[in-house]
């Protein structure tokens, strides 16, 4: 019997997967869902999104897309007053805790950050 790979998404004529992390797609899933929602245009999501890709750090390669689609996700968040930069930081930091503080093959629970109440 042969083991079947998982389909992985891929832009029509490009061979690379479109996520090449599960935290990718969960980004970009969590900016459409938030767009649906009406927290932002697609128009500001765009525009704020550009100018993350366009700053002088960007990897010429693009290899740091996603890392621009967070950061402009989160100037969002700040811009409409939803989550403030030291407020996405300690929920970061409460999530690593808790990976750290969960057993292997257990599920990553904020719960488990031991920091948290």
């Amino acid at each position: 019997m042969t083991r079947c790979e998982p389909a992985r998404p891929t832009v029509p004529g490009i061979d690379d997967p479109v996520f090449t992390e599960p935290w990718q797609a969960e980004a970009f899933a969590l900016v459409v869902a938030l767009h649906e929602r009406g927290l932002f245009s697609w128009a500001e999501w765009a525009e704020t999104l550009s100018t993350e890709v366009k700053s002088p750090a960007a990897a010429a390669d693009g290899s740091d897309y996603y890392e621009h689609w967070l950061r402009a996700l989160e100037k969002l968040l700040a811009a409409k007053e939803v989550a403030g930069t030291a407020e996405v930081d300690d929920l970061a930091a409460a999530w690593e805790r808790a990976a750290h503080a969960t057993p292997h093959g257990k599920p990553i629970l904020l719960e488990n950050d031991p920091l948290r109440n």
